[in-house]
């Protein structure tokens, strides 16, 4: 693909993930964001390294964190990834620097991406409410009861939000999350009843 081409060139993500996210989902989603020209940061909890996992038992691979939540600032990106693995989000929502973190992405109407048990950040900051979404399948009570509604799909788009289920539905939803990211119109605020 020639440089120009790139959708995503100029355009710099934040990967927020911590120990025991899902290997495949990092790893993919990242380099779909990078093979169309983005600059991804990893943002984690700790610096150094978070061990990321292989069907949430397995240890994988290392990886470099870029930032510590507490030093990144939502302003400084475009979009925000949340890959999934049990572990890594149920960290991140215990976490409230996280949870602002990504509650800033809706507040500044910038694109969002989840996979998998990645929209448990979403529920935990409240910003599933009057959404359509999709999730990995033990999330779909947990997104009804914060007033989301959940759908079985491969991936799924609302106003920005983009979210997919399970790493068997990562080029769908890599493709889905190039193309809102590159459109670069964020998650728009739900109207309050």
């Amino acid at each position: 693909m020639a440089q120009s081409q790139q959708p995503l060139t100029g355009k710099r993500v934040a990967c927020l993930a911590a120990d025991g996210v899902e290997d495949v989902e990092y790893t993919q989603s990242r380099a779909a964001a990078e093979q169309a020209g983005a600059e991804v940061h990893l943002i984690s909890l700790q610096s150094g390294e978070i061990q990321s996992m292989n069907q949430d038992i397995n240890p994988a691979n290392h990886y470099r964190v870029d930032r510590t939540v507490s030093d990144a600032d939502a302003a400084d990106y475009d979009a925000l990834l949340l890959p999934g693995g049990t572990v890594n989000p149920d960290r991140l929502r215990m976490n409230p620097q996280a949870m602002d973190f990504v509650r800033a992405f809706f507040q500044q109407q910038k694109p969002v991406a989840a996979i998998c048990h990645g929209p448990w950040s979403l529920v935990e900051t409240g910003m599933v409410n009057g959404r359509t979404l999709t999730s990995f399948p033990s999330l779909r009570t947990d997104i009804r009861n914060a007033g989301g509604n959940w759908v079985d799909q491969q991936v799924q788009a609302d106003n920005g939000l983009v979210t997919s289920r399970s790493p068997s539905d990562l080029p769908a939803f890599c493709a889905k999350m190039v193309e809102e990211f590159a459109q670069g119109q964020g998650v728009r605020r739900m109207a309050t009843a």
